[in-house]
């Protein structure tokens, strides 16, 4: 066990002062009862995994600033959704086996929790938060650069939006191409908001908004491709 914890301490660059911010952070909810958590023990991730997000969106945005100096905003934004999406948590978490160091439930476990790129992924976002809460930003970020900066030096173009994501993957299931529908429009002549549906056969809907239609559409479209990945991971 100790070895194991070693290693995994080895791959996040970082000595913990307090070892039971890395344990919250590799705990799923399952392993945990609602009277522990009352009483603040043996608490789950999904605290760590909230602020996880937040730290990590902030290390990559000025990450991307950095590395592409000559970009706009919506082109730097394209590269920070494709840096910070679930799959690319997922990723980095099975590069550094966080799974096999992760708690569950035996149920869970036996399930194949450990191999879930969605509980992955709240992982590495809670790893990231203990990461901070014990050694500060500089920590965090530490560990981030080490396994985020190739990712980010390799977006030599803006990644694909929502929009033609969601449709390449319809017509990799063999389904039909997204359809779009304005639901309606609120607000004055000059400051429209449109709330846009994209519904997808035999995967569902959702809603998302935008000052215009295309950015309605590219947000319902994003929407969609998160519940496609929570389904994936659950």
């Amino acid at each position: 066990m100790a070895a194991e914890r070693s290693k995994l301490l080895s791959a996040l660059g970082h000595s913990f002062a307090n070892p039971e911010l890395l344990d919250e952070a590799l705990t799923h909810p399952s392993a945990t009862t609602r009277k522990s958590t009352r009483r603040g023990e043996g608490r789950d991730y999904d605290r760590l995994e909230f602020l996880g997000d937040r730290v990590l969106g902030l290390v990559i945005a000025d990450l991307l600033l950095k590395t592409y100096p000559q970009a706009d905003a919506g082109r730097l934004a394209r590269r920070y959704n494709e840096l910070v999406r679930r799959e690319t948590l997922a990723d980095i978490a099975t590069r550094i086996d966080l799974g096999q160091h992760m708690r569950f439930a035996r149920a869970e476990r036996d399930a194949g929790g450990g191999a879930k790129p969605a509980l992955l992924a709240n992982a590495c976002e809670a790893v990231i938060a203990a990461l901070y809460l014990d050694g500060g930003l500089d920590a965090a970020a530490a560990f981030i650069h080490r396994y985020w900066d190739a990712l980010a030096d390799g977006l030599t173009t803006a990644p694909k939006d929502a929009k033609t994501r969601l449709q390449e993957w319809a017509h990799a299931i063999g389904a039909p191409p997204p359809v779009y529908a304005e639901v309606s429009r609120d607000g004055p002549p000059h400051e429209p908001v449109f709330t846009i549906e994209v519904s997808l056969k035999g995967v569902g809907t959702a809603q998302g908004h935008g000052s215009a239609k295309r950015t309605g559409e590219q947000a319902a479209a994003e929407v969609l491709l998160d519940i496609i990945d929570q389904k994936d991971g659950a």
